[in-house]
């Protein structure tokens, strides 16, 4: 005698929620253990401009900071460095960008360009935002 088999394909429900908390804990660990490096820099709110072109040589940059420290490519420098070091600059005539912040007392941006026409820069640029026409 024979018997037959009766095979039924039971279909079941995958449970998600291991699958849920592992992609959850690599998230976790991956957000704590991420290192978020933020760049160092000194914060220039530059004056905005209609007339303001894009400079597309390579320059020295020299920023007056708010609080009218001046840092000459992004290093503080004192006014006897900066007198030396424009006039290195001037005899390899390299242009010189200038960007003061709003809040920088007039006076300290007129002292800085008469240092660098006594010194014989003959390239000064001031930098500036673009402002949108409306």
């Amino acid at each position: 005698m024979k018997f037959k088999r009766r095979l039924a394909l039971e279909t079941g429900q995958l449970d998600m929620t291991p699958l849920i908390n592992v992609i959850l804990q690599l998230l976790i660990f991956f957000i704590l253990t991420s290192s978020f490096v933020f760049q160092p820099g000194i914060k220039v709110n530059l004056p905005r401009a209609v007339t303001s072109e894009a400079i597309q040589e390579k320059s020295l940059v020299l920023m007056i900071a708010a609080d009218n420290r001046i840092y000459l490519n992004d290093r503080l420098i004192t006014r006897a460095e900066l007198a030396s070091r424009l006039k290195v600059a001037s005899k390899e005539n390299k242009p010189l960008l200038i960007k003061a912040d709003r809040q920088t007392l007039l006076d300290r941006v007129v002292e800085v360009l008469d240092l660098c026409r006594r010194e014989g820069m003959s390239q000064i640029n001031i930098a500036t935002n673009q402002e949108i026409k409306s």
